[in-house]
């Protein structure tokens, strides 16, 4: 087994050393698990979540501080997260109930019928680093409830935090083996995304990766895999007389988390007449943001990205994109050389030829000008994704026409791409995902339906198609 470490981001100090695990043995512990947890009264799975969620909220400030110090971030927004993760129980227990309650059908005289639903047994969850507790937690409390085992691999580039979300459950009462983690780096997630013995897997990552796993489990239609990857997601500013309430919304958008949210805004569509206000607004708050580590003071706006080799990426895509005809509105810089921090960056791509349909996870945003608003909305769906998009100022009638032709999942007015409630379902189409929205709806993709008919007696007859007795042959 090979050593992983975790670095601070914005202070390179190291925070966390470990094992990689054996991947092997953490599934067939959970395997050996599932069977008692699944038996258990949903009353009592409730009863260990609901610890959970008490523990957590009793070490608030222990796990920000390790979240905050592990992905960079300012710790004000650590702290929401850790609230997130409480919340995410209450939440999660409404939405079993709501999405999978039992139910009586209507049946035939004398016959009942019941909707019932079953777990599907040892889960496999792979977290992302932006929010190494919060989105990984997501799927795993409805997963439990529900009645799975988990084994849950965080980002090779999170795992404190990733370990300190597993204890916490463990310190709830919810046996050992029925949530495992496993540390390690692609290879290890490899292994377990191909386990022969998980029954299914949830993801939250790349489109990359994404479209990988889907790959995998192509010729494995018996296992459950839930998709959620991100997105190349635009927000339209149209007529408005509050241009600077826009802008705040723009950046908003585009920079909360160092840009490092699957809901960020990547592109800002923008009508031709109010594009010199707009932009100019839009530079003028960007500029004015606190950029500094987590317990900076005064308290900063966003943190550094992940790491260094992120950092250098979005450099080079930012130079790319000005290579190939963007024009530069707020360049993007690293302000502490060998660390991984990042001024906001800002580009006119109007006039590019093949604008790169990807997503730049971090604060980079393009604008784009047009003149009118079919155009805009073509350009909204100028992209493989479909997570979550904006329109900011317009018309009752133009927010309409906008909802019902964005391709998008989470379609917004006068509000940010990003921020989205845990009490809703989270998804998008295209590259952002495969049709299995997270949040509310997880309680989906955690049980599967078992519809059945139920009579006290047997009693059965057949009333057509049948010999009268008295001509039927007699056996010999």
């Amino acid at each position: 087994m090979s050593e992983l470490i975790s670095f601070e981001p914005a202070t390179g100090a190291e925070l966390w050393r470990g094992r990689t695990s054996d991947v092997d043995a953490e599934v067939a512990k959970a395997r050996s698990a599932w069977p008692n947890w699944a038996a258990a009264s949903l009353s009592e799975r409730i009863e260990r979540v609901r610890g959970f969620a008490n523990r957590v909220r009793a070490d608030l400030e222990k796990f920000a501080d390790v979240i905050a110090r592990e992905t960079g971030k300012p710790l004000w927004e650590a702290r929401t997260e850790v609230e997130s993760v409480v919340n995410k129980v209450d939440i999660s227990i409404r939405a079993y109930a709501d999405r999978t309650a039992q139910r009586r059908l209507d049946g035939k005289a004398g016959t009942r019928s019941a909707l019932r639903h079953k777990p599907h047994g040892v889960l496999a969850v792979l977290g992302p680093y932006n929010f190494p507790a919060h989105l990984p937690n997501g799927h795993i409390i409805p997963a439990l409830i529900a009645g799975n085992a988990i084994v849950f691999k965080p980002s090779e580039k999170t795992p404190a935090s990733g370990q300190m979300l597993v204890d916490y459950y463990h310190k709830a009462g919810i046996p050992e083996n029925v949530v495992r983690v496993v540390h390690g780096g692609p290879d290890t997630g490899k292994a377990l995304s191909a386990h022969p013995d998980i029954d299914g897997l949830l993801f939250t990552g790349s489109a990359q990766t994404g479209i990988a796993l889907n790959r995998q489990f192509a010729h494995r239609p018996d296992k459950i895999l839930a998709l959620e990857m991100g997105g190349n997601n635009p927000i339209i500013v149209w007529d408005t007389r509050d241009i600077h309430s826009a802008a705040v919304l723009v950046v908003q958008s585009a920079f909360l988390s160092a840009g490092q949210r699957c809901t960020a805004a990547r592109r800002l569509i923008v009508k031709d007449d109010i594009y010199d206000l707009l932009v100019s607004e839009v530079k003028k708050i960007a500029d004015r943001l606190i950029i500094g580590e987590p317990y900076g003071e005064p308290p900063p706006f966003m943190g550094p990205v992940i790491d260094n080799d992120v950092c250098d990426n979005l450099i080079e895509s930012f130079l790319a994109l000005m290579s190939r005809g963007g024009r530069p509105i707020k360049h993007m810089q690293v302000p502490i050389q060998g660390r991984p921090f990042l001024t906001p960056g800002i580009i006119d791509v109007t006039d590019m030829q093949d604008r790169p349909d990807i997503e730049l996870f971090g604060p980079l945003l393009q604008i784009i000008r047009v003149a009118d608003f079919g155009a805009a909305i073509a350009e909204a769906n100028n992209t493989r994704f479909g997570l979550s998009a904006s329109l900011i100022g317009g018309t009752a009638q133009q927010y309409d026409e906008f909802w019902a032709n964005s391709r998008a999942g989470i379609v917004n007015w006068n509000a940010p791409t990003n921020g989205a409630s845990s009490a809703a379902p989270f998804g998008g189409i295209g590259l952002s995902g495969n049709h299995r929205p997270s949040a509310y709806y997880a309680a989906d993709y955690c049980a599967y339906p078992v519809v059945s008919s139920e009579n006290e007696v047997p009693k059965a007859m057949i009333g057509i198609g049948m010999k009268d007795e008295e001509t039927a042959p007699v056996a010999e």
